[in-house]
This record gives structure tokens, sequence and C-alpha cells, in this order.
């Protein structure tokens, strides 16, 4: 598996990025869209975001268009969406694949370190499949909003469903677990 850390990642608005810039932190790495049902997630990501900021913790938001064209946007669009909808002031960036033969490389690495998600997964698949689509299957992403949890070390500690709130005590207490280490 590759390094996390050393993956190259570019930033919503360019820049060259790293999970080695983010060294020491504890990371919840979230593949976003705009036009999802669980957009309203960008309110609980923020929120989070906000409260264990100054304990070491960032949100890491990676727009994906993989699953039905949910973010067509350009960068800037997608931008001012989430700060004007949302008031995002965590990290953006440039939008890529999380599935499927062109997944970018972070998320080739993260599917393969936990390649199963914690959280309802089988009612979240039974409501796509009621709406006439296929979702993935582990270890693919099975939609927008799933999450990984990067400890401090730069190991993946959990994954996930997209269907697990922000706020969900089974992300938070995972969330705080890995800041008192």
């Amino acid at each position: 598996m590759a390094d996390l850390a050393s993956i190259p990642l570019e930033r919503i608005d360019g820049k060259s990025d790293s999970l080695a810039d983010h060294a020491g932190k504890v990371l919840l790495v979230v593949n976003v869209a705009s036009k999802c049902g669980l957009t309203p997630q960008y309110e609980g990501l923020e929120a989070i975001y906000k409260e264990y900021q100054d304990k070491g913790f960032e949100v890491l938001g990676f727009p994906a268009n993989d699953f039905g064209a949910q973010e067509p946007g350009t960068h800037e669009e997608i931008a001012e969406f989430c700060s004007v909808n949302y008031g995002v002031s965590f990290p953006l960036f440039a939008k890529a694949d999380v599935t499927g033969e062109a997944k970018q490389p972070l998320y080739a690495a993260l599917t393969e370190a936990v390649p199963t998600k914690q959280g309802d997964v089988a009612s979240m698949k039974e409501r796509f499949k009621g709406y006439g689509m296929t979702p993935n299957d582990d270890p693919e992403v099975l939609w927008n909003f799933e999450k990984f949890l990067i400890a401090r070390d730069g190991s993946v500690a959990g994954r996930f469903a997209p269907g697990t709130a922000p706020t969900d005590p089974l992300l938070i207490g995972a969330i705080e677990a890995e800041l008192a280490k």
C-alpha cells in the first residue's frame, strides 16, 4: 500500500498539498458533492471541524462527480457553493474520481487500507436499488460523503458509510479516541 502522506494532492485553488502537510493531525477525509441528498452533511462537517480544530483535527473535502453526476461544477463553483451555503472553512481539494479505474491514488490507498465500512450500509443500498441505481460493493466507495478517519500517525483508523452523519456518536467517538492518543 502507498504511504498516504507521500501521495500528491491538489487543492481546489490549484495549490499543491499532501497529507504530509497535515502531519500529526487527526483527519477526516470525505468525498463530497453539491447536488446530493447528503449534501446537508456539509453543515455537520463544518461544525465538527470547528469544534475539534484546536485539538488537532481537520476535515478534508474531496469533491467527486462519480455518483449520479452530483458534483458537476467547476472548482470555482464548488468552492463558492460550499462557502455561501454552508460556511465551509475546512480544506477542499480538486475534483477527482474516488471509485473505478480512474480513482485518484489517495482513494485507492484508503480503500485498500480499510476495505469495509462501518455504519448502516444495507438500508442505503436498498434505497438506491429502489431508485433503480446500483450502489458499489466494498471495497469501493459506496456513495458521496463516505468518511475515512486517519490517525495522527498517518494510519487509517476507520471508515464510515455515507449515511453516517458527522455528528453520529459512532464517528464522534472514533474522532475523540484518536485525538486522545
